[in-house]
């Protein structure tokens, strides 16, 4: 007789594999999934461009954000991470994949960007593995592609990893546009997300209700020929976490 739940992590575990094969492209056992996906770069994939958000550079140029240590959550390519290297943020980025790590390595050598980059499950890599706490974390498609339980695990890496005063800058499927738009209770039911849960601005508010929200809007929609990424089925948004609250990154 199996008796296997003691802990949180048991419980988060359990609930993964409710999702298999699904599973596959947010647990440590996923690389396999996306390895396929980053296979062929000729694909008509839209965040293959080597072109940074355009919600990103503009919180730069705004001054919503300043250069400081940063973390690329599911990097891809590593399109964001140069360019956040290209403005001074010292940048550490991780992704399942180690087909799509290579990729952003070999863009990173051929701009000369250092960056550190990471191939594993940001939920189970350690503080000093990712050298938190980091006055920005990026995350441009990744949360989508969490299952509700998952935001378990999001939260908790956001309190471990992000400084007071930090900023989360966010990108996923917008209700309506793009995503699956099913209740939380009936992915469960179904098993399964439908390639990426889509989010209303009252349901990210209420995610991150610890961060105070600095802006929240359609990610403009980029011309081919800008040098931009820019796709009018996203969300951006811009959280900030406050000044007084604690960090358990060394």
């Amino acid at each position: 007789m199996d008796r296997n739940i003691r802990t949180v992590d048991d419980v988060l575990r359990l609930l993964d594999g409710l999702f298999a094969p699904e599973a596959d492209r947010w647990t440590a056992d996923g690389a396999s999934w996306w390895d396929g996906f980053y296979a062929d770069r000729s694909k008509a994939v839209p965040f293959f461009v080597a072109k940074p958000d355009e919600h990103l550079v503009s919180y730069l140029d705004r001054g919503l954000i300043t250069p400081g240590r940063a973390l690329d959550l599911g990097c891809g390519p590593g399109r964001n991470a140069l360019h956040l290297a290209s403005q001074g943020c010292t940048v550490d980025a991780v992704d399942l994949s180690p087909t799509a790590i290579s990729w952003a390595e070999e863009r990173a050598r051929a701009t000369g960007a250092e960056i550190r980059f990471h191939r594993g499950d940001a939920f189970a890599l350690t503080v000093g593995e990712l050298a938190g706490p980091y006055d920005l974390i990026c995350d441009s498609g990744c949360f989508h592609h969490l299952p509700p339980h998952r935001r378990i695990s999001y939260l908790a890496l956001l309190e471990r990893a992000l400084a007071p005063g930090g900023h989360l800058a966010l990108t996923c499927f917008a209700a309506g546009a793009m995503g699956s738009e099913l209740p939380d209770v009936a992915c469960y039911r179904q098993s399964g997300l439908h390639g990426g849960l889509a989010y209303t601005p009252d349901s990210l508010r209420w995610i991150f209700s610890e961060l105070t929200e600095i802006e929240l809007r359609r990610m403009r929609d980029e011309p081919s020929g800008s040098p931009l990424f820019g796709e009018p089925f996203l969300w951006t948004a811009l959280f900030r976490r406050p000044t007084g609250a604690g960090s358990t990154a060394d």
